[in-house]
């Protein structure tokens, strides 16, 4: 059936274009869109997974504490060194 191909090649052509993500690889994503800016495939890549995984959402969470709570620390220590 001439059909049955067509569709075949059609989801061959969407493999590339998936947005599921496992854990790992949005831990990274995460950490990497602390120095860059992520794709726009990327960053709709990870939201779409914390929507779905509670885990991750938390673990975004405490990258947010920890990027706070060095701004502060760095804070600090300037405020100290000028004494």
């Amino acid at each position: 059936m001439p059909g049955a191909e067509l569709v075949q090649r059609d989801r061959k052509k969407d493999e590339g274009v998936t947005l599921k993500r496992t854990c790992k690889q949005v831990s990274g994503l995460v950490l990497s869109a602390e120095d860059q800016r992520l794709p726009l495939k990327e960053r709709l890549a990870v939201r779409l997974h914390l929507w779905a995984c509670t885990a991750c959402t938390r673990f975004v969470g405490q990258v947010a504490l920890m990027r706070k709570a060095t701004a502060r620390w760095r804070g600090y220590s300037e405020d100290s060194s000028a004494d």
